[in-house]
């Protein structure tokens, strides 16, 4: 697990004068990744957020202003896609970022060096930060799982697995899609429970799901898992993601197996990666509450009992079409915290592993949705709606059971801690669009 370092100094301050305001969500203490360009002309490179700029790493190549032995890391780095970058392992990744925060710190010589390197993250455009290779998504958050649970089985609303084992599948990656996509409504089978027969129709509750996602950086052998100690050194970093979601399609298609089309029609994330060693500043003890029982040995380890949970704050907002015309910003559903999670990200890759599941740079984890034990944390508008039962009034007089054409979801994501300075993981934006015409 890594540990407090320089680059994490609560006294640290940047050149980028915009970084030290206290409120940017990218200070010289986070220094997250993403791929970027700032024109169709230009080729995608990767970057690194500080302020409201962003580092220029293939310009950076260019300079070549590091330590020599940093050069192959700055290389991998400022590609197309993070994928090669990822597969280098903690000791690229931890050089690289102390090497940018020393450039980038107030006093730094490299100043008029890094200046020129300096793009504006108002005039760019992202993608995808590497080629996901695979896609798995978790279920980590009990008090979702067992919201949802009581809508669909009243009577047994968490299963007897849940408290042994984490609980995933194995979604669609091809649908992955950087923020500010928008897509159709998804169409699907519905069946209610009064009807003979299913019908072909457009999903009538499309949801947003709060999660976080988890990079793989270092993969594995197959036929060789991963120990638990060994866990977060084949993590690169994490990102918020908004797994969209069909509850009618779901529904009716989630006997027996799990989800399919009600998943597989979008999902979201941000574009910038926050790294694990940015985040050690806001590791929480890892705890199960008193009568449950203890994790498999296998899943339990004396580092992540003491720190493998983190203390992420997050937030869910809506905007509808309305409210876009009026000019009016989105307003606030929900706000709930990743601490709440009854799994850590160690334990998801030591499960994920166990069973000699290659795991390989470019993965993509999802936690499941976030879900807090108030209902003001409910980390899906089925929560929020009590499965529709209870529409939403929001400020301006509409109302929401489900998501509506022309809605837009926002996610917003931060840590804070009176020991340490706020970072952030920017946002991730989607809009839901009507459903196409039925053939």
């Amino acid at each position: 697990m890594l540990e407090l370092n320089e680059t994490h100094e609560p006294t640290l301050e940047s050149w980028v004068h915009s970084a030290n305001d206290g409120v940017s969500d990218f200070p010289i203490q986070n220094l997250p990744f993403a791929i970027f360009r700032r024109n169709p002309n230009e080729v995608f490179r990767g970057g690194v957020a500080i302020g409201d700029q962003i580092v220029d790493l293939l310009q950076l190549r260019n300079a070549d202003v590091l330590a020599a032995d940093l050069r192959p890391v700055v290389a991998a780095a400022a590609k197309p896609e993070l994928n090669e970058f990822m597969a280098m392992g903690g000791s690229a990744w931890s050089s690289l970022r102390l090497a940018l925060s020393r450039a980038l710190r107030a006093g730094s010589e490299l100043e008029h060096s890094l200046s020129a390197c300096l793009v504006s993250q108002a005039d760019v455009e992202y993608k995808l930060p590497c080629k996901i290779t695979d896609y798995t998504d978790f279920y980590t958050s009990i008090h979702h799982a067992t919201a949802v649970g009581s809508l669909f089985r009243p009577d047994n609303p968490l299963l007897p697995n849940y408290k042994w084992v984490p609980i995933g599948y194995h979604g669609r990656a091809s649908s992955i899609c950087i923020s500010g996509h928008s897509f159709p409504r998804p169409l699907g089978q519905l069946k209610g429970p009064d009807d003979e027969v299913p019908v072909l129709a457009p999903s009538k509750r499309v949801d947003y799901e709060l999660e976080m996602g988890i990079f793989i950086g270092l993969g594995n052998a197959l036929g060789s898992p991963i120990a638990i100690a060994e866990a977060e050194n084949h993590v690169f970093g994490m990102c918020l993601f908004n797994d969209w979601s069909a509850r009618d399609i779901q529904a009716w298609e989630y006997q027996p197996l799990g989800p399919f089309l009600a998943k597989s029609f979008a999902s979201t994330i941000s574009p910038w990666i926050v790294t694990l060693e940015a985040l050690t500043p806001y590791r929480l003890a890892f705890a199960r509450p008193e009568g449950d029982p203890q994790p498999l040995p296998y899943l339990s380890s004396e580092q992540n009992t003491r720190a493998g949970a983190m203390d992420i704050q997050l937030e869910v907002l809506l905007q509808t079409q309305n409210m876009k015309a009026k000019g009016e910003a989105p307003v606030s559903l929900s706000r709930s915290n990743f601490k709440y999670s009854y799994w850590t990200v160690a334990q998801l890759v030591a499960h994920h592993s166990v069973n000699g599941c290659n795991l390989q740079p470019g993965d993509l984890l999802g936690s499941g949705t976030q879900s807090g034990p108030e209902a003001g944390e409910f980390g899906s508008i089925l929560e929020l709606s009590h499965g529709g039962k209870q529409p939403i009034t929001l400020p301006n007089g509409e109302t929401r059971t489900f998501l509506s054409d022309g809605d837009t979801v926002v996610l917003r994501g931060f840590c804070a801690s009176p020991n340490a300075v706020r970072i952030g993981f920017g946002e991730v934006a989607g809009t839901v669009l009507a459903a196409p015409a039925i053939a």
